[in-house]
């Protein structure tokens, strides 16, 4: 595998595209970076400073904000400014307002940067909403993953109830369909297919089919 290979997977919210991305890059032997913690760590910022939400404050915290990652056995430990946030940026309060955080051209610019400075030396597995159109539209490997919204709430519920949340399905499948519309109609990098990037439906494949699949595709592209 070249040095400088770069495996892209960007997709809707709730595709699996973290799950995937994690357990490919460890089949690989590649660092996994997770740019939707990245979004996410600068959400969890902006929310602790008890000020309300704008765009001036979310793009001054980004070009502020410090975000490194630290693999330990499964868990991609995250960490703003030091501090562990691992748990924390998968709130709902951070999930309700990530969309919007996202959105503002100067925190991508800022998330940008530190991403291409992340996968420089290639090596890496990168997931998101922008990455094979926008961070590294040169990828070798660019694949977007995705699955209906229905299958991707029947996901995200069993996620919770496993930590022992109650699920309105009915609720969740508008979350998630609206969060889709949000990402899609967005001015600043907005989700889309790349033209070179492979589609790949998993709505009625497991976990370890699409890992084979994608590790398949990547083989492909050596």
């Amino acid at each position: 595998m070249k040095k400088g290979f770069v495996l892209a997977i960007d997709g809707p919210a709730g595709a699996g595209k973290s799950t995937i991305a994690k357990l490919a890059a460890g089949k690989l032997g590649f660092a996994y970076i997770d740019t939707g913690a990245m979004y996410r760590a600068v959400t969890w910022k902006l929310l602790q400073t008890g000020e309300p939400f704008s765009p001036e404050l979310a793009g001054k915290l980004a070009n502020e904000i410090r975000i490194t990652f630290r693999p330990e056995n499964a868990i991609n430990r995250v960490f703003v400014d030091g501090t562990e946030v691992t748990d924390a940026i998968r709130t709902a309060e951070v999930t309700g307002l990530v969309s919007k955080v996202a959105a503002v051209p100067e925190v991508r610019t800022a998330m940008v940067d530190q991403q291409r400075r992340m996968g420089a030396e290639g090596g890496i597995v990168m997931d998101g909403r922008d990455i094979g159109t926008v961070v590294f539209p040169d990828a070798q490997c660019k694949i977007f993953l995705t699955a209906t919204v229905e299958e991707r709430a029947r996901r995200r519920g069993l996620e919770l109830e496993a930590k022992g949340e109650k699920v309105d399905y009915k609720k969740l499948q508008e979350d998630i369909a609206f969060r889709d519309k949000q990402d899609s109609e967005r001015e600043v990098s907005p989700l889309r297919q790349a033209e070179d990037a492979i589609y790949l439906d998993t709505s009625a494949m497991n976990i370890e089919q699409v890992t084979d699949k994608v590790l398949e595709l990547v083989k492909e592209k050596q």
